[in-house]
C-alpha cells in the first residue's frame, strides 16, 4: 500500500495549523487587554478565561478543517479564503456561546467572546492571505524527477494541470527512455540522461537536489538498470512508482493504467467482526442523533413539498440501489422531481435537470433530500461514509464498460464519500469513471479517522451548497 499523505498531516499543513494557533493566542491576548481598557471594572478570572480560550480554540480549528482551510491544494482567491474564515468564525461564535452558557456567564461576559471573535477573524484572515501571497506553505517542497516521458508519465500532466495541484512538490523534469510510447508532454522540462550510467543519474540527482524519483516508464524490460535505483535508494533518494505517486498527490487511483493484478494484491483489509459491529453501532448512534437534530428541517421540507406539488404528492420516494456485494436495497429520499421524471425509463440526473421541482432544487443543493437515508443507515443498508450506491440498471452496464467498477461493491455504500468531496457531480459514464478513481482510493485507505475527516469536510459542501 502506498504511503499516502493526501489526507494526513504534512509539513505544509503544520504551517497552516501553527499560524492559526499563533493568531488565536495573539487575539486572546488582545482581548484581555481590550477588556481591561474598555471595561476597567471587569474582574479577571483565570479559570473562566481559560475555559473561553480552549473552547473557542477547539471549535474554531474544527470549523476551519470542515471548511477546507487546511487543504493546501485549496483553489480559492483572497475573497474566497476570507469568506470561509468568516463562516468558520460565525460557527465558532454560535457554538462557543452555547457550550459556555451557564459555565462562566458572569466571570466571562459576552463582550469577551465578541472581542475574541472580531480580533481572531482579522488576524487569521490577514495571516492566511499573507501565507498564500508569499507562498509560505511551499517551504517544504519535494523535488521530483520523473523517469519516463510517454503515456504513463502523461498521467501527471493530465491529473495535475493547475498550480494548486502541485503544491508540496516540484517537477524537476522528465527523462525520456527507449521504452516510452510516443506521447507529447506540453510545457514540461525534458531532460536527456543515460539511465544505464549510474554516475550520470546520481550526479544529476545530487546536483539538482532531487528528493524523489518517480518511475513512469511504459516498457521496463531492457530499459532500466535496477542497480542504479537501488544505489540511489540506499543514498536516501525515494523511489516511487507513478501509480503510487499520483494516488498520493491527487487522492485517486489511476485505473486507466492499472493491470488486473494490482487490485488483487492491494485492498487486503481483513474481516473483523468486532470492528464491523462497533462501526455499525457507531453509525446507528450518529444516525439517531442527526435525525433528532434535523427533525424540524425535515418537517419544513415535507410541508414545502406539499405546498408546491399538492397534498397527494408523495413526500418521500424509494428507489432500488446496489449495495454491499451486489445486494439490492431500497434507498429513501425526499421527492425532488416530478412524478413523470422517468416516464421514458431510467436516466442519469444532470446538474440543471429540468425534471427537478423548485423546492427540489433547494433541498438537493443543501443535501436535505438525503436525510431520509438515515433510515437506511439504521437498517444497515448503508454507512455514513462510502461509495454512493448506484442504480442496478447503471451498475450492470458500468461493470461491463469500466474496469474494476465492481470493486465499489466490496464495501457498504455511504451517504457521503471521498468521491463526493473530490468530484462534486456525475451525470455520465465518463463521470462514473472519474468517481471510481476516488472510490478506489477510499477503499484502499479507509479507516475511522479518514471517515471522520470526510464527514467533517462534507459540511463544507453543505454550507456552500456545492456538489451533489
Amino acid at each position: 500500500m502506498s504511503n499516502t499523505s493526501f489526507h494526513e498531516l504534512n509539513a505544509n499543513k503544520v504551517i497552516l495549523i501553527a499560524s492559526d494557533l499563533l493568531m488565536i493566542c495573539i487575539a486572546f491576548s488582545l482581548t484581555i487587554m481590550a477588556a481591561h481598557y474598555f471595561h476597567p471594572t471587569y474582574s479577571f478570572c483565570i479559570i473562566s478565561a481559560a475555559t473561553l480560550f480552549f473552547t473557542f480554540l477547539v471549535v474554531l480549528l474544527i470549523s476551519l478543517l470542515c471548511l477546507g482551510l487546511y487543504n493546501e491544494k485549496l483553489r480559492e482567491n483572497n475573497q474566497g479564503i476570507a469568506l470561509r474564515i468568516f463562516v468558520a468564525i460565525l460557527i465558532t461564535y454560535g457554538v462557543s456561546g452555547v457550550l459556555l452558557q451557564g459555565v462562566a456567564d458572569k466571570q466571562c461576559p459576552a463582550f469577551m467572546t465578541v472581542y475574541l471573535t472580531a480580533s481572531t477573524f482579522m488576524l487569521i484572515t490577514a495571516c492566511r492571505i499573507s501565507i498564500q501571497r508569499y507562498g509560505f506553505t511551499n517551504i517544504s517542497i519535494n523535488r521530483v524527477l520523473v523517469i519516463g516521458a510517454g503515456r504513463r508519465a502523461s498521467i501527471i500532466q493530465n491529473s495535475m494541470r493547475r498550480k494548486s495541484d502541485r503544491n508540496g512538490f516540484e517537477i524537476v523534469g522528465f527523462v525520456p527512455t527507449e521504452g516510452d510510447e510516443q506521447f507529447q508532454l506540453h510545457n514540461e522540462t525534458i531532460i536527456s540522461l543515460s539511465l544505464k550510467n549510474e554516475n550520470s543519474l546520481e550526479a544529476f540527482v545530487n546536483h539538482h537536489r532531487v528528493d524523489e524519483i518517480v518511475v513512469a516508464v511504459d516498457e521496463r524490460r531492457n530499459t532500466l538498470s535496477l542497480d542504479v535505483f537501488f544505489h540511489l535508494k540506499q543514498s536516501g533518494t525515494k523511489i516511487t512508482d507513478i501509480i503510487d505517486f499520483v494516488e498520493r498527490e491527487t487522492g485517486k487511483v489511476a485505473i486507466d493504467h492499472l493491470d488486473p493484478s494490482w487490485m488483487l494484491y492491494h485492498n487486503q483489509q481483513g474481516r473483523n467482526r468486532l470492528r464491523t459491529l462497533a462501526y455499525s453501532l457507531l453509525n446507528s448512534a450518529i444516525a439517531i442523533a442527526i435525525a433528532l437534530i434535523t427533525l424540524p428541517l425535515m418537517i419544513i421540507a415535507a410541508i414545502a413539498i406539499k405546498i408546491e406539488c399538492g397534498l397527494r404528492f408523495p413526500v418521500i420516494y424509494s428507489q432500488e440501489r446496489v449495495g454491499l456485494r451486489g445486494r439490492i436495497f431500497k434507498i429513501y429520499k425526499f421527492t425532488s422531481m416530478r412524478l413523470d421524471a422517468e416516464k421514458n425509463g431510467a436516466q442519469w440526473a444532470s446538474k440543471e435537470d429540468p425534471r427537478v421541482t423548485k423546492v427540489g432544487k433547494i433541498i438537493r443543493k443543501f443535501r436535505v433530500d438525503e436525510l431520509p437515508q438515515l433510515y437506511n443507515v439504521l437498517r444497515g443498508d448503508m454507512y455514513f461514509v462510502g461509495p454512493r450506491p448506484e442504480r442496478p440498471q447503471f451498475t450492470k452496464e458500468l461493470c461491463k464498460s469500466i474496469p474494476f467498477y465492481d470493486q465499489r461493491l466490496s464495501v457498504k455504500p455511504g451517504l457521503t464519500g471521498w468521491a463526493q468531496l473530490r468530484y462534486p457531480y456525475g451525470s455520465s459514464e465518463k463521470d462514473a469513471l472519474e468517481k471510481l478513481k476516488f472510490d478506489l482510493y477510499y477503499i484502499r485507505h479507509r479507516n475511522l479517522m479518514f471517515d471522520l475527516l470526510i464527514l467533517l469536510k462534507t459540511s463544507e459542501i453543505i454550507i456552500f451548497g456545492q456538489g451533489r
